[in-house]
């Protein structure tokens, strides 16, 4: 948790913000509750609502607030321990202190809070809320304002009858938190450094004849020995062609590359994300190194572009041209590069966006919609496969925070597909890519933060990726 002022001066800007878009009534948050694995009393363990953290800072079920617009006036909601809770769970602090903790001058019972809602929505008062991730909240809200529960996730303008989630809202928090403050960029910075341990506790691992599962096991003991945890569930594949691949039952195998695409949460919650990818052997073959050096330097090209007014679409569809130019070096695509590349043939090798939002949420503040985070009103979606799967593709400013992650693939699958739809117009060597149907995939990924003048990667140390780095690391461990 921050300090107090943080997330005081969080809700003054927010209602400023929802001023400046004609915003009237209440702002109501839902934290998250528990949720259990079989059965009530054994539940997964406690995450946050990520805007609630931002907003509130509370980290613990069961809490909920209110902004009001039109008064500023701040409520908070939760209910005191009694004597059961104090046997199991010793004594803890106040709702009303919690709610000093973090600024707010007002603490009430949970119920208040239902009351509250409701009786705002008695009055006709505008009720905003962002698109709940979790069932438990959805049903909440439905229940508290009457907008069936098919519409709660629904975003559109309150000017449009108000039975939904409000896109005033979800604007007003993305503006707020697509910028990191230095605090924010701290928390970053510890979830980079927690990242690179657990990557490097990979690496070890990617030894012929250790189980992918126990590789998994001991990278993501790391994050918990010195964080909440993984920020997702990881990705550690000798199939690296499948982009999210979460099966870790194979026998590490000489001559296969691993795929590791894993990060670690800070016990604030913010978030890492790298990509790592490693021959099993301790050493890549030639064709595995002509592939891995492209990535590579697609990596360090699209991070050389990364500069405050630069939109990050013209930094994905620069990297998607080096991409090509380097499969085209290997006779894997024929032709000219500047006609194949708007026709969307790097799709076939990335089908993928170049990276996406991180803070609180590992692909940050996803739930509030993808375009909505990621696309400013400008802004669409191109429709062809892999350029249009950018998840971020706003102009560029100080405070963003990216991910660099270019990558090549072969995807048997997909390939022949396209080989028999003629998808490729030509432009794809069949043949010659018949002989890497059994290549698997390169991913290679870092965390970017914009700066005034430029970018930095996050964290103090940067995992090896030169391909002769790589393989010295793995001589070594």
């Amino acid at each position: 948790m921050f300090n107090s002022e943080v997330y005081s001066n969080r809700r003054r800007v927010l209602v400023e913000r929802m001023a400046a878009r004609g915003a009237h009534g209440i702002a109501v948050f839902l934290g998250n509750v528990e949720v259990p694995i079989n059965y009530r009393g054994n539940d997964y363990k406690f995450r946050q609502d990520s805007s609630f953290i931002y907003y509130w800072g509370i980290d613990e079920p069961w809490f909920a607030a209110i902004l009001d617009l039109d008064s500023a006036e701040e409520h908070f909601y939760g209910n005191d321990v009694d004597i059961d809770d104090i046997i199991w769970m010793g004594p803890q602090p106040t709702v009303a202190s919690k709610a000093a903790a973090v600024g707010c001058p007002s603490a009430a019972p949970l119920a208040e809070f239902d009351k509250a809602v409701t009786a705002a929505v008695a009055v006709g008062r505008q009720v905003h809320f962002l698109p709940p991730s979790r069932y438990y909240n959805q049903m909440k809200l439905a229940e508290l304002t009457g907008i069936p529960n098919a519409d709660v996730r629904r975003v559109a303008p309150m000017a449009d009858g108000g039975r939904h989630a409000s896109e005033e809202l979800v604007k007003s928090v993305i503006s707020m938190r697509l910028i990191k403050e230095q605090c924010e960029i701290d928390e970053l910075d510890k979830a980079a450094d927690l990242g690179y341990l657990m990557h490097t506790e990979a690496r070890r691992g990617c030894k012929p004849g250790m189980w992918e599962q126990d590789v998994v096991g001991r990278m993501e003991g790391v994050t918990l020995s010195h964080g909440w945890g993984p920020s997702f569930i990881s990705i550690l594949s000798q199939n690296g062609e499948t982009l999210h691949n979460h099966s870790h039952h194979q026998i590490i195998t000489p001559g296969r590359l691993l795929l590791v695409d894993a990060g670690a949460e800070s016990n604030t919650h913010y978030a890492s994300d790298f990509t790592r990818t490693y021959p099993c052997s301790g050493k890549f073959t030639t064709r595995q190194r002509e592939i891995y050096d492209i990535v590579q330097q697609a990596n360090d090209y699209a991070y050389s572009l990364v500069k405050p007014g630069t939109t990050y679409w013209d930094v994905h569809y620069a990297t998607a041209r080096f991409l090509l130019d380097g499969l085209k070096s290997l006779d894997l695509v024929r032709g000219d590069v500047d006609e194949m590349l708007p026709l969307g043939i790097s799709g076939l090798f990335m089908p993928h966006g170049l990276g996406h939002n991180m803070g609180i949420d590992v692909h940050d503040m996803e739930d509030l919609g993808e375009n909505y985070v990621g696309y400013a009103e400008d802004q669409k979606r191109h429709p062809l496969l892999g350029l249009g799967n950018l998840r971020m593709a706003r102009r560029l400013e100080p405070g963003h925070v990216v991910t660099d992650e270019p990558g090549l693939y072969f995807i048997p699958a997909l390939i022949e597909q396209w080989k028999r739809e003629g998808t490729d117009k030509g432009f794809v060597n069949y043949e010659k890519l018949a002989g890497y149907y059994d290549f698997g995939g390169v991913r290679l990924e870092d965390d970017i933060l914009v700066t005034p003048d430029g970018a930095r990667r996050l964290g103090s140390r940067r995992l090896p990726i030169l391909s002769a780095d790589v393989e010295e690391a793995m001589a070594n461990e």
